[in-house]
């Protein structure tokens, strides 16, 4: 059994470099693989037929089917994640405004809008409506305040 080992000093700097360089460009093309598909599903423009055909060609040809996608529909990548973030982002705001605006109590003017509402579809009468403004106007009719 003469088995050869090899000890770290038995392999070379350029060696290390050159591994290095092969395993990052390995993991760069897995990366590129992936936007590629998130690419294809995330694209309306394309039909249910053009992403199957896509999604094959770039899973049966992978080197092949890689490039000519970034040829044919790769200026638009960035556009497209681009407005996918910024959907997102005004999701995102439009939560934060809506669950900031949930805790605030309500403000004088929303109680008179309220109660013109109520006044317009005839649920209070013209006394009740003044009776009513006049609380909320002195301070006592807020819905915290009110009994």
């Amino acid at each position: 059994m003469s088995a050869q080992t090899y000890l770290a000093y038995d392999y070379p700097a350029l060696s290390v470099f050159w591994s290095m360089l092969v395993f990052f460009l390995w993991i760069m093309w897995f990366v590129l693989l992936f936007r590629i598909v998130v690419d294809i599903f995330r694209d309306d423009d394309l039909g249910g037929w053009a992403k199957a055909g896509w999604l094959v060609f770039v899973i049966v040809l992978p080197f092949l089917g890689v490039f000519v996608y970034l040829i044919a529909r790769g200026r638009n990548m960035g556009r497209r994640e681009a407005e996918q973030v910024r959907a997102q982002q005004q999701a995102v705001d439009t939560y934060i405004r809506e669950t900031a605006h949930a805790g605030t109590p309500p403000t004088s003017a929303d109680e008179l809008e309220k109660l013109s509402g109520l006044r317009s579809r005839g649920d209070i009468t013209d006394d009740e409506f003044r009776r009513a403004k006049e609380l909320v106007l002195t301070g006592g009719g807020t819905a915290h305040h009110a009994p």
